[in-house]
């Protein structure tokens, strides 16, 4: 069970306005989220009383430059980070103030990564290295059904020297979404490709989200990568600058960068 000790210093400390999600059961609820790095001349304050609802099924794009804290973020939300300061829950668990074992625990069972570089096991095949997953996860889907996601089936046997890096990116994903999380969090999925294989991955993404109802939050540097997001967070020095909603969002493929 996650901790659910509050944290004074979050509550001693006012937080700026909310930013509220669309109605909808709120998935992550995030209040007066603070980060420092370092201490004296050397403090570095990454997230500054952040404040955010994402509901559950919902696809957020968080926008920003480097350093704006986007990655910050995504990794107090995955459970890999904890804030100095302020609540942040999953549901019914409470991420700040957990131990390591409740984040572990947190991780395996609820979230799936994405990162730019696909950290395969280059001795496996593409179903052996989902085999790695589907061995520790409560409820796996089917490791054929993953690949056929992701749209892979005639390269399941294959290792991942023998894949396009887009390929191993899908795989990746295929990785993430096999023991069936709630929440799919992607750090710049397509910062390591060109743009015809980068919208490829997008696709497979947006796919995971609209057929498996999966929440999915993706950051970026890329502008154009916006339009395909119910929001997009738009983030700088640490701080949700503003919130974009898209009544219409666009399709991968008719993305241009």
């Amino acid at each position: 069970m996650v901790d659910s000790k509050r944290n004074d210093a979050a509550a001693s400390k006012p937080a700026g306005p909310p930013v509220v999600a669309p109605a909808g059961e709120p998935v992550f609820v995030a209040r007066g989220l603070n980060k420092v790095y370092g201490s004296g001349d050397t403090e570095v304050h990454a997230l500054t009383d952040v404040n955010l609802e994402i509901r559950r099924g919902e696809f957020v794009v968080l926008l920003g430059a480097s350093g704006s804290g986007k990655s910050t973020l995504l990794n107090i939300l995955g459970g890999l980070d904890v804030p100095t300061s302020g609540e942040v829950r999953f549901a019914e668990h409470r991420l700040d103030g957990a131990g390591e074992a409740a984040l572990t625990t947190y991780r395996r069972e609820h979230v799936g990564f994405v990162f730019q570089f696909y950290n395969l096991i280059p001795s496996l095949t593409v179903r052996e290295n989902l085999a790695l997953v589907t061995d520790i996860a409560h409820d796996p889907m089917p490791i054929d059904e993953a690949i056929a996601l992701v749209g892979l089936t005639p390269r399941r046997d294959h290792f991942p020297a023998q894949l396009s890096g887009g390929e191993q990116q899908r795989v990746a994903i295929a990785r993430a979404i096999v023991k069936r999380p709630e929440v799919l969090l992607c750090d710049e999925p397509t910062g390591a490709l060109d743009y015809q294989t980068g919208k490829l991955v997008l696709e497979v993404i947006a796919r995971i989200n609209a057929e498996l109802g999966t929440t999915a939050v993706v950051i970026t540097h890329n502008a154009a990568i916006a339009g395909m997001a119910d929001r997009v967070l738009h983030l700088g020095d640490g701080r949700i600058q503003r919130v974009q909603v898209n009544e219409h969002k666009v399709s991968p493929a008719e993305l241009s960068w």
